[in-house]
This record gives C-alpha cells, structure tokens and sequence, in this order.
C-alpha cells in the first residue's frame, strides 16, 4: 500500500513537471526549483532505501525535470542581469 501510495504521489509530481517542461514559457521562480529539487532527491532517496523501485523511477523522472527547469530558470536570469547591465551601460553613455 505504501508503495501505490508513494507512486501515486510521485506520478502526480511528475505530471506536473513534465507540464512545466513542456510549457516551454514557463519559468520556475528560484525558491520552486529549490524545493522542488530537494523533495524529489529526498523522495528518490527515500524510496530507494525503501526498496520501491517504480516511486524511486518516477521520482527520478520529476528530479531530471527540475534539473532542465532550472537550467531554464537560470539561463532567463542570467539573460535578464544581461538585459539590465546592456540598458545601464547605455543610459551612463547618453548621460555622459
């Protein structure tokens, strides 16, 4: 029962994830990946100390998600800092 459980659960999880990843305008805020990354490395860990085998493939399966949401996360901020940096840069040479 413990193992439907969690695979229902993790089955949910990655439903969303994989949502996300396929949304591909959506960006996760910082403090969603985080968490996101630490609950399903946790739910991989726990589930394979576990021995359950199908909660630990679909927890792993939402983890890998997350690690591409982050990467795309990251790469929209850093491109932002970009942006900004770009416009700053611009705004000191009219003013000068």
């Amino acid at each position: 029962m413990v193992s439907f459980l969690l695979s229902v659960t993790f089955a949910c999880g990655v439903i969303i994830a994989l949502a996300h990843v396929v949304n591909v305008r959506f960006v996760a805020p910082v403090y969603d990946v985080v968490a996101n990354l630490t609950a399903f490395a946790s739910a991989v860990a726990a589930s394979v100390m576990l021995d359950h085998w199908i909660p630990a493939g679909l927890s792993t399966v939402a983890f890998v998600c997350w690690i591409l949401l982050a990467r795309r996360t990251f790469r929209v901020l850093r491109d932002r800092r970009a942006d900004q940096s770009g416009e700053e840069l611009a705004a000191s040479r009219r003013r000068a």
